[in-house]
């Protein structure tokens, strides 16, 4: 079943055919890529794969380098794959990842997360994955929980 074109209907009235993912998708735009492919619906590329500079993950990390000098709290943590820096996430009340990513125009964020791969293109707005990423690194609990 495909959605309706913006009728503003549900696409699905009765609650047990909507469908479900394994777990919360990790933020908004993810979900809505998630949702596009699901349907089956063209996705965006990434056209700024050039800029992945990161290829093996830190081994771990203190938390969003912005917020811990400021003594300010994260929600999920993301990295620069073009040089590397540790943000928060847009669910976090900073947003430091996608600021980063706006004032030097470093394209793409991997998540950080334990059991996420899954990178953003802020050019593109689309959710990848990068295979040449290798690695996996502890992070501190979220201060918000």
């Amino acid at each position: 079943m495909r959605p309706p074109a913006s009728t503003g209907e549900s696409a699905f009235p009765n609650s047990s055919e909507q469908p479900r993912l394994e777990r919360p998708a990790p933020c908004p735009r993810v979900a809505r890529s998630i949702v596009r492919a699901k349907y089956g619906e063209p996705m965006p590329a990434c056209t700024h794969l050039d800029h992945v500079q990161l290829t093996e993950l830190p081994e771990s990390v203190e938390g969003c380098e912005e917020c811990l000098a400021a003594g300010d709290p994260w929600l999920h943590l993301r990295i620069c794959l073009e040089c590397g820096k540790v943000g928060c996430c847009d669910s976090s009340p900073n947003h430091h990842a996608s600021a980063h990513a706006q004032s030097t125009g470093h394209p793409i964020m991997r998540s950080l997360e334990p059991g996420e791969e899954w990178s953003w293109c802020f050019v593109d707005e689309v959710a990848l994955l990068v295979p040449d990423v290798h690695g996996e690194t502890r992070i501190p609990p979220s201060p918000l929980g």
